[in-house]
């Protein structure tokens, strides 16, 4: 199991068992904030090929490397079903060329990806409430550096993304979440100043974990 699957198995069971013994919970409601303190795990669908500035094939294709890192979400309800919440933070992803017999780094990127999603909540007053979400993103590369003599260029731009998760109370302003995220975005790569280049469909999936206090 990775990192985020023994998160996501143990925020679970502390929810589960905080559900069982609480004896009251705050509710969501229209005006409500709610910030949400995750555990995200980003893994990249990457797998386009790398081919030349004429177009012709090189036999390589992009993998992108997962990342685990912290983030937030802040959301603001207004109705009792309905939220708008910004969701930030960063990771950090190894960007390797892959192909028969070739294994090689060609450059490490932070990024930026700030989301901001509509959500709609059911069952708001109720101590399990699932919800769903559709939004759009702004990928930001930042911090890159070249490796084995590769250099790589990334074009920032934006993106759309799907959310489903659940928000179970534990006690009072207090719950648990667990959220997925899928992300739609396409990068221009322009490798060693345009010779080689490939269009990179990252569409990551976020997987989340961690506990919520509403304000």
């Amino acid at each position: 199991m990775t990192a985020i699957r023994y998160a996501l198995a143990g925020v679970a069971a502390l929810a589960l068992a905080g559900t069982a013994h609480a004896q009251d919970f705050r509710p969501k409601e229209k005006g409500l904030l709610m910030l949400n303190v995750r555990v995200t795990d980003v893994t990249s669908d990457a797998n386009d090929p790398i081919k030349t500035a004429a177009g012709a094939a090189t036999g390589l294709n992009v993998d992108v490397k997962n990342d685990v890192m912290p983030t937030i979400g802040l959301s603001y309800f207004l109705t009792d079903n309905v939220a708008v919440e910004v969701i930030a933070g960063t990771t950090k992803h190894e960007i390797k060329a892959k192909g028969p017999g070739v294994d090689v780094a060609v450059h490490d990127t932070w990024v930026l990806p700030p989301v901001v999603a509509l959500q709609y909540h059911f069952a708001p007053a109720a101590k399990v409430s699932p919800y769903v979400g559709a939004g759009v993103n702004y990928m930001i590369f930042y911090s890159g550096k070249d490796k084995n003599g590769f250099t790589v260029d990334l074009d920032d731009g934006f993106g759309l993304a799907l959310q489903a998760g659940v928000d179970v109370a534990v006690q009072g302003p207090w719950s648990a979440n667990l959220d997925v995220k899928k992300v739609f975005f396409k990068t221009d790569a322009n490798i060693n100043n345009g010779a080689l280049k490939s269009s990179v469909h990252l569409d990551p999936w976020v997987i989340s974990a961690g506990f919520g206090y509403k304000f």
